[in-house]
């Protein structure tokens, strides 16, 4: 059995920009694996199934893809322990379909080579080739273009998944986002995201990059009273996060938050810490 952690992310500020020629739209995102993760384990089998999550759709589609590249039949049985919330804007589909990729290609008589692997993992989904990389990544294009980047680590996270959100798919938030013209002025506020962005050298910094153009919400100004330095709608949303200096101050935040739905305390993982394929 092959066993591997999925861990979600966060989009620590997300601009948006027009619609491109295939329907999606041109991002600018920084990617930040944490360590809220779900658990996937991986055998081969008969035939194709998937366990513990009857909602999944995106291991099944990854695995399918894998096995017509490869030239093999689809033969895996997966099991899902789910920890991340479902539609979260925290990836939690998208990195279970990465994981999924890397245990069975593991597993192939010929493993395809990593570049195979991410073009297979974005034909599924913007975030999943993420999920193949180690540390945090400047996404560009439709958001599955990664380039590597360094930044502190020296923070908590809270993460609130506010009970009174009413979850719209993503398409519908990107809607919502051309109906208010949310793209006007992309290539300079693009421009001034990366301009932010490499003036970071130490965690307070990233609460000087921009809000996240798709989703806000007045608890991110409640946890920025509770203390943290930086606050945002993280993806399409509804789940807010609180980036905090001091761990005591981001339990208490998380504590206070209760009210509002589930909480959970999680910390950024480095490059070199997913380390998620074992035999």
């Amino acid at each position: 059995m092959s066993r591997a952690r999925a861990f979600a992310k966060l989009n620590i500020a997300l601009v948006v920009g027009p619609l491109r020629a295939d329907d999606k739209h041109e991002v600018v995102t920084v990617l930040q694996a944490i360590d809220l993760y779900d658990d996937i384990e991986l055998v081969p089998a008969e035939e194709l199934t998937v366990e513990g999550f009857p909602e999944d759709t995106l291991v099944r589609q990854a695995l399918e893809a894998l096995a017509e590249a490869a030239g093999v039949a689809p033969a895996w049985r997966v099991r899902i322990e789910k920890r991340i919330p479902l539609a979260a804007g925290l990836g939690g589909g998208s990195s279970n379909a990465a994981a999924a990729l890397e245990l069975a290609n593991a597993l192939l008589p010929e493993p395809l080579y990593p570049d195979e692997l991410h073009r297979i993992a974005g034909r599924i989904g913007a975030d999943v080739p993420f999920f193949l990389r180690d540390g945090p990544q400047v996404a560009t294009g439709d958001g599955s273009e990664l380039e590597p980047i360094e930044l502190p680590r020296d923070y908590v996270v809270v993460l609130v998944f506010p009970d009174s959100a009413t979850k719209q798919s993503t398409g519908a938030v990107y809607h919502s986002f051309d109906e208010r013209r949310g793209a006007e002025g992309f290539d300079q506020r693009k421009a001034a995201f990366r301009e932010t962005l490499a003036r970071v050298a130490r965690a307070r910094d990233l609460a000087a990059l921009p809000a996240n153009d798709l989703a806000s919400s007045p608890l991110a100004a409640e946890l920025e009273q509770l203390g943290a330095f930086r606050a945002d709608v993280t993806g399409a949303g509804p789940t807010i996060y609180g980036l905090f200096e001091r761990r005591d101050d981001a339990e208490r935040a998380a504590s206070a938050m209760r009210r509002e739905g589930p909480t959970w305390l999680s910390r950024p993982i480095a490059a070199g810490d997913r380390l998620r394929v074992a035999r």
